[in-house]
Formats: C-alpha cells, sequence, structure tokens
C-alpha cells in the first residue's frame, strides 16, 4: 500500500487530499455541534449543519490550497506545517462565520472555536501520521536488515556511509531525503560554523572539519555531500578545495536553481559541476543583447546536435523567438537534439516552431532552399569539424568542411537576405600549428572579406543558380573562444571514464594548458557578442586563466577520492601518464593574433582588430587549395593555408591518411595577387 501511495501522480495525491480534509471538516463540523448541544439538540439542528456542511469545504479547501497545504511533501514535512495549518484554519474559518451570519444561519458562538481546534487537529495529526507511517516502513526495513544479515550486507543495504557538508536547512531537508532511500547512509553533518558544532540533527552530530577528518580516517565516512546550494560561487570553491584534503569522493546535491525550478530533486546527488572545478564566477547576462537578434525572429542553428550547437538551441528556444531551424548532418544528432527541444518547449509553453532539417553545409542549394523557405533572419555557424588530430589525418574534409562549407552558408544568407550571420570561431585560429586551426582563420577571413562589400561576386555561382554578383545585406559577426568543458572530445569525460576503470589518466604533455569555459556560458556569450556586431568584427570571449590539464587530471583524481600514483608515491591510486603531443598540438593556445583589441559593453568579451584580405584574393585562393585538395597535395595544402593565415606554421609532418595516394596528381594552380594582403609572395607553386 505504501509504494502505491507513493507512486500515485501529483494530481492524484491532491484530490486525494483534498477528499480526506473534506471529510475532516464534516466530521470536525458534527463533532462541534454534538459538543455544544448533545446528540438529540444536534439532529434538531441539521437543517443547519447540512447547510454549513456545503459551505465549510467550498470555503476551507481553497484556502488551505492558498496557505499550500497540498504542494508539502508528506514524507519531508516539519513543524513548521503546524502554523500554516493553524493559520489557514483561523482564516477559513472566520470566513465561514462571515458566510453564515451573510445567509442568515444560526451558528452558536462556541462552535467556530471548537470545530477550528478539532480541524487543526484532525488535518495537522493526519499529515504527521502519514509521514511517520511512510518512515515507519523505513525503520522496519532497517531493523529486518540488521536481524537478518551480516554487518557487511548491512552496509550494503543502508548504503553508502556519508557526511553531509553543511548543516543549514538544505542539509537538513537533504537528510530526510536520504533517509527515505536505500543508495546513502548520513552518519554526521560537518559545518564550519562554531555555535553549531556539537550539537545533533536528526540524531547525526555536527563535526568540525577537523573533527570530521576523523571520521574519515577512521573508515567511518566514505564520502563528502555537500548541501551548499545556496553559497557564493568563491566560498563554494574554498569548500571544495578545502574537502579535497581528506581524500574521499565528493558529491554535490541540486544547485537551488534547479531545486526551485523543479528541474532537479534535492536527493539527486551528482558529481561537482564542471563550472566549481573551472574555478570562474559567471557573470549575469546583459538580457538586452540576448534578445536583439533573437525575440520574434526566425533563427537558424548550423551543427544543431553538436555540444555548443545543442546548447545555443536550448537557450534560443528560450528567448522568444518565432522559429528555430535546427541544421545537422547527423541523423541521431539532429534526432536527439528535436526530440530535447520538442520536450522543452512543451514542458515550458513556449509558441516555438521548430524545423529540424538534415543536411549538409556543403550542400549549397539546400541551404538556399532552406533559408528561403523559412525565412531566416538570424544564423548561429556552430558546424565545423574541431577535433585537431582527426583534421590533421583527414585535410581535405577538414578544408571542404570548415572553409568551404563556412562559405557556401555565408553565400546563402546573402542571397537570402539574412541579417545576422555570426560564425563560432576557435582560439585555435591564432597562430595555429595545425590545419583545423589554419580552416578555422580562413573562415573568419572569408567572413571578413564579405563585411567589406556591399556588393559579392559569388564563388561557384552555379551551385546557387546565381551568375551575377549580389548585393550584401548580410552583417557577419565572428566570436573566438577555447574548449569547453563537457563537449564531445573534451578531456574531462575522458579523464571520468579512465578514473572510473581505475587508471591510467592521459595527458600528451606536463606543460600543456588550455582555456575552459562551461557550454552553457559560452552559448550565453555567444549569443550576446554576435548582437554586439557593427560587421566583420571578431569578438573574444574572455576565457580566464589558462588551465594546466595535468593539474585539472591530479584534481580530478582527488575529487573522486583517489590519491595519484607517482615514482615518489608509488603506493597511489592512479598513475598520469604523459603521451606526448599529437600531430598539430599546441603546449598553449592564444586568443588574440595581435595587440590590438578593444573592451566592449560587456566585461567578458572583447573586440580584437585584425588584419584582412580582399575577397579578390581569397577567391582564387580558395579555388588552389581546393585543387591542392583533389590531388592529394596536402603537403602543398598547407603551404597555401600559411600564406593566407598569419603565422601557420605546422609542428609536424604531414599525417594525413591519403598522403601519397595513387590518386595524387600535378595540380594546375590559378595564378592570384594577394598584394594588398601582404600575402602569397610564392604565387608559382611546383607539385612534385
Amino acid at each position: 500500500m505504501r509504494d502505491a501511495l507513493l507512486n500515485l501522480s501529483k494530481v492524484k495525491k491532491r484530490v486525494l487530499s483534498l477528499i480526506v480534509d473534506t471529510v475532516f471538516i464534516w466530521l470536525s463540523l458534527y463533532l462541534a455541534f454534538f459538543i455544544r448541544y448533545g446528540f438529540e439538540d444536534t439532529q434538531i439542528n441539521a437543517a443547519v449543519l447540512l447547510k454549513l456542511a456545503i459551505f465549510a469545504p467550498l470555503i476551507i479547501l481553497p484556502i488551505y490550497a492558498r496557505h499550500g497545504l497540498y504542494l508539502a511533501v508528506l514524507r519531508y514535512m516539519d513543524t513548521e506545517v503546524i502554523m500554516a495549518i493553524v493559520k489557514a484554519t483561523v482564516y477559513s474559518v472566520l470566513c465561514l462565520v462571515v458566510a453564515s451570519f451573510l445567509f442568515e444561519l444560526k451558528l452558536p458562538r462556541s462552535v467556530p472555536f471548537v470545530f477550528s481546534a478539532l480541524l487543526v487537529l484532525f488535518v495537522g495529526s493526519s499529515r504527521f501520521a502519514i509521514r511517520y507511517w511512510l518512515e515507519g516502513y523505513r525503520l522496519q526495513e532497517l531493523l529486518l536488515n540488521s536481524l537478518s544479515i551480516s554487518h557487511k550486507s548491512n552496509h550494503k543495504n543502508q548504503g553508502i556511509p556519508v557526511a553531509i557538508y553543511g548543516a543549514g536547512s538544505a542539509g537538513v531537508q537533504l537528510i530526510s531525503a536520504l533517509d527515505s532511500g536505500k543508495d546513502y547512509k548520513p552518519v554526521a553533518f560537518i559545518d564550519d560554523n562554531p555555535e553549531l558544532q556539537g550539537r545533533t540533527i536528526s540524531g547525526r552530530k555536527i563535526y568540525s572539519f577537523t573533527h570530521a577528518s576523523d571520521l574519515v580516517y577512521a573508515g567511518k565516512v566514505e564520502q563528502i555531500l555537500l548541501a551548499i546550494p545556496s553559497a557564493k560561487e568563491q566560498k563554494r570553491r574554498d569548500i571544495i578545495a578545502h574537502v579535497e584534503k581528506l581524500q574521499v569522493p565528493i558529491l554535490t546535491m541540486p544547485a537551488i536553481e534547479d531545486l526551485v525550478s523543479g528541474k532537479m530533486r534535492i536527493q539527486e546527488i551528482h558529481e561537482i559541476p564542471l563550472d566549481d572545478l573551472l574555478g570562474r564566477a559567471p557573470i549575469e547576462a546583459d538580457e538586452r543583447l540576448l534578445y536583439k537578434c533573437v525575440k520574434k525572429q526566425n533563427v537558424m542553428v548550423t551543427g544543431a546536435g553538436g555540444s555548443i550547437g545543442s546548447e545555443l538551441c536550448r537557450q534560443i528556444s528560450k528567448l522568444d523567438c518565432r522559429r528555430l531551424v535546427l541544421f545537422e548532418h547527423s541523423e541521431y544528432n539532429l534526432y536527439r537534439i528535436e526530440q530535447e527541444m520538442s520536450h522543452i518547449i512543451s514542458h515550458l509553453g513556449l509558441e516555438v516552431e521548430l524545423v529540424p532539417v538534415l543536411g549538409s553545409i556543403n550542400d549549397p542549394g539546400h541551404l538556399l532552399d532552406i533559408m528561403k523557405t523559412y525565412a531566416v533572419e538570424t544564423i548561429y555557424h556552430a558546424a565545423a569539424y574541431k577535433h585537431v588530430s582527426i583534421v590533421e589525418q583527414n585535410i581535405a574534409q577538414g578544408v571542404r568542411n570548415n572553409v568551404l562549407g563556412t562559405l557556401y552558408t555565408a553565400q546563402a544568407a546573402i542571397l537570402s537576405n539574412v541579417k545576422n550571420f555570426v560564425l563560432l570561431s576557435s582560439d585555435k585560429a591564432v597562430r595555429p600549428t595545425n590545419v583545423m586551426g589554419a580552416t578555422k582563420r580562413m573562415s573568419e577571413l572569408t567572413l571578413q572579406a564579405f563585411s567589406d562589400l556591399e556588393q559579392v561576386t559569388l564563388l561557384h555561382p552555379h551551385l546557387f543558380g546565381e551568375t551575377k554578383s549580389v548585393k550584401n545585406n548580410t552583417r557577419f559577426t565572428m566570436v573566438r573562444f577555447g574548449n569547453v568543458l563537457g563537449s564531445s572530445g573534451s578531456v574531462i569525460p575522458l579523464f571520468r571514464e579512465q578514473i572510473a576503470t581505475g587508471g591510467p589518466v592521459t595527458v600528451t604533455h606536463p606543460e600543456i594548458t588550455r582555456f575552459f569555459m562551461t557550454i552553457p556560458e559560452a552559448a550565453e556569450l555567444v549569443i550576446q557578442a554576435g548582437s554586439m556586431g557593427k560587421g566583420g568584427d571578431v569578438f573574444v570571449l574572455d576565457m580566464g586563466d589558462s588551465i594546466k590539464i595535468a593539474d585539472l587530471a591530479r584534481r580530478m583524481i582527488t575529487l573522486s577520492g583517489y590519491s595519484v600514483k607517482t615514482d615518489k608515491k608509488p603506493q597511489g591510486d592512479i598513475e598520469i601518464k604523459f603521451t606526448g603531443l599529437r600531430p598539430g598540438e599546441k603546449l598553449y593556445e592564444e586568443l588574440l593574433i595581435g595587440d590590438n583589441v578593444g573592451g566592449t559593453q560587456h566585461l567578458r568579451i572583447f573586440r580584437a582588430t585584425e588584419e584582412k584580405v580582399p575577397w579578390s584574393a581569397l577567391v582564387s585562393g580558395i579555388e588552389n587549395i581546393l585543387k591542392s585538395v583533389r590531388g592529394h597535395n596536402y603537403d602543398v595544402t598547407r603551404t597555401l593555408l600559411a600564406q593566407y593565415v598569419s603565422g601557420y606554421k605546422p609542428n609536424s609532418d604531414l599525417v594525413d591518411l591519403l598522403n601519397g595516394s595513387p590518386a595524387k596528381k600535378p595540380v594546375n594552380l590559378l595564378v592570384f595577387d594577394t598584394s594588398d594582403g601582404n600575402r602569397g609572395e610564392n604565387s608559382n607553386l611546383e607539385v612534385k
């Protein structure tokens, strides 16, 4: 019966509560008359009693609902609920007295007082009786376990012994939630407030951090659960750094905003969030910038199923856009993001038309059809190949997707009169040592060149059905940022997987560093940066300080409750293994090509002023690059890229999987003039 009651839907539980309270109202009303008159006189006043029995539930139940009595979770009720019941009952009975006066019902003066007392008694005691009944099953289970199985087996069934860090209201709620489950067994609290230390909550003692460490070393506590959802970011990170020293796994309860929104429940314990590992506090978004290019507009996201593309879709859908076009080449990724977005739109009651489109950015005709059919006004171009080592081994596809794909998407946008085009670029575009970074910089150069033209002469115009130059009404903006935590291919999921399997954790180099940002923060800043562009702007996101990957690996091992195995500490649990830099990989990344950078109205968005290459020079250069990849002449491809991309210096030998292919053949390169761009000194390349 207990399980059947708990498994009822919220609506059924509330209906059941209303029925039970209605019975209590009638019972209390009858007993109040019975106590005042006795059985015979109560029967004489049956007409008055009947009318009051009709009025009372109609008045009292809405007032109870208004005071939240049908929202409380009975298993986690506390004494504050009694005060709510008393207040709601007194107020509702006063309303009932007024109603009886208006309808000329003779109500003795003592009846309302007796009625109120009885109703509080019945309603309050029933709720606490159910709470203790539910908890009684839990206690009975624990008792049976202790009598029938060994201590070791008890440990398994009663849960992992944990200490809750934070003896505030969140910690109290958390311990109540965990007591009703079987995964964790709370044995103590930890709190840095001296006034609380030594006291007990729900039978668990509150310890200082120093004394709690004794519990850990004695094996009485195996994990720490953080119950500090409302703590400031810096305070939270200080606590995490402090608790790390205990070398036990550290988990946390959901953030306060997730609890308030109903996204997560208090007992949903999870790993330390990525932004806590990152160590940077978020900055409040500028609402005007968020809505400027999205509100009441038709928005298209390319690469909508990717890590950053999908987060853009989530945020854009909540910014009152009219239509959201999900453009994705992977069928599975498109299905996944379409299902997720449909749920979000339905759950939040958003008025957004969702258009899932399967297609490639290397299909110009399809791009043009989609943009025109759905009257796209703003494009966030997130589709790209981003993994350095993979692109280095597949140069042709990297060039086609990152350079040509961006070019075709931009030209389709111009032909469709798209108002805003925002390119998501990469810090690897700055003085790159790999093809991926070079192709991303070529994409930036293409959009910068378009921004300087009122009339654009299309490259490969026959693919669009156009043979003439086109008027350019599109505002192009580029946003450059570093790695995002938790994305596909990110080190965080890889490290967690390696730690879970016992290691080793692989890092390419002891000194390698990277800039990091969480996916939600990056998407939010991209949307805001895209609203500030005037045309041809390159915005750079403030990524904070670069993080040494080896330090990040050590910290993740420690937070998981393990020690790092080294030559000096061979008894450690997990080893960090250095595998060497991969082809094209740099020890560190940069965000700026030059020193000419200025601030914007947002504290974490900067505007970079960087050199451009005229479209007339880029046209012939792109054609030559395409001819080189068609002939598998990737050494020529890299040489050509170096003529346009400032600072591009490959740091490894050619490792393309088709290098030396039998299909490799000489390529007749176009002669191009790049005198305006100070590049291309050697325009006559000989392929051998």
